[in-house]
């Protein structure tokens, strides 16, 4: 269950739970608070667990140029490395930090892995059959796995044949295309939790977890179909935050083990992960003559430089260049 939020006292005495709920009253997403609670206790740790209020700008100068030097740190990493420490320093201890000096990382941005279509086809068909509509919804849709797990029945539109993506990364929803070849896959998938619902009714588990205190507005909505997750766990747990047991969605370790030992039936020699789907599913629409700004929407991406990344894969592709020995 990583997703579920880590419980916090409702007065918290220790610094990094005090943070953690200054980061929620914000508004952040989970995934952001797991990320900046995780950079500033390596920084604590780094500093000699000195307290944050005795550190300032040149302690924080200090670990950022580390991270370059010692650390090998790529640019995505330091900056958000930089990023939370802006957000403790600026927004949670009110002591704004002074003008940074320090060494950034020139570490270039690494074109992504893709798969061709057929060992994207050839990955998926060496899953096993309880995870191959996973593959599809990521190859097919551009969904990431975290996406993938969080996904509802509500949010499949089979009449107007898109996905709704709830609270993606950078806590914005969009919607994507539904593939027609995926569809009878999924009314089946929704057939099996169907069945699964009325056995945990009938058992007395408690209600799917529904998010933003929609659980005490609509009591009922928990136990409905529509709420349920489309990837349900095999097994019910005991959630942290309200002591009930419910089933949650699958792991997402679950999924990245089966999609490497795919990789490795299918004889893939690439560095390759659930997220060579998403790549993949980029990269054919770039190949298709699609609009950047339409896959950049696909896509849920805030910037389009983003994007254009796709845009050297193509290149690095070398479609367009015969080489001199052919």
């Amino acid at each position: 269950m990583d997703d579920i939020k880590v419980p916090i006292p409702n007065k918290p005495s220790k610094f990094l739970d005090q943070l953690r709920e200054h980061i929620r009253a914000n508004g952040k997403a989970y995934a952001t608070e797991i990320t900046y609670i995780s950079w500033v206790k390596q920084y604590i740790i780094y500093h000699n667990k000195k307290h944050p209020n005795e550190l300032d700008s040149k302690h924080v100068e200090e670990y950022l140029t580390y991270l370059n030097v010692q650390g090998g740190a790529s640019v995505n990493t330091q900056k958000t490395a930089l990023n939370a420490l802006v957000y403790l320093y600026n927004h949670f201890l009110n002591q704004p930090l002074k003008q940074l000096n320090f060494r950034y990382s020139r570490k270039p941005t690494r074109i992504p892995t893709v798969f061709t279509h057929d060992e994207a086809i050839e990955v998926i068909n060496c899953l096993d059959e309880n995870f191959q509509l996973m593959g599809k919804l990521m190859y097919g849709c551009g969904l990431r796995i975290s996406e993938v797990v969080r996904l509802r029945i509500k949010d499949i539109d089979f009449n107007m044949r898109y996905i709704v993506i709830r609270d993606g990364k950078g806590s914005k929803d969009r919607t994507t295309l539904l593939p027609k070849s995926i569809i009878d896959s999924l009314k089946k998938q929704i057939v099996v939790v169907e069945k699964l619902l009325a056995f945990d009714k009938a058992k007395g588990t408690g209600p799917v977890y529904l998010p933003n205190m929609l659980g005490k507005k609509y009591p009922q909505a928990g136990h409905s179909i529509n709420w349920q997750y489309l990837f349900p766990s095999h097994n019910t747990s005991v959630d942290p935050r309200s002591n009930i047991v419910r089933r949650h969605h699958i792991y997402r370790g679950t999924i990245q083990r089966q999609v490497k030992i795919a990789i490795n039936a299918a004889k893939i020699r690439k560095q390759a992960s659930c997220h060579t789907f998403r790549h993949s599913f980029a990269t054919r629409l770039l190949q298709n003559k699609y609009d950047l700004r339409q896959i950049q929407t696909l896509m849920g991406h805030s910037d389009i430089r983003t994007t254009e990344i796709y845009l050297h894969v193509i290149e690095e592709l070398g479609d367009h260049v015969v080489s001199p020995i052919d």
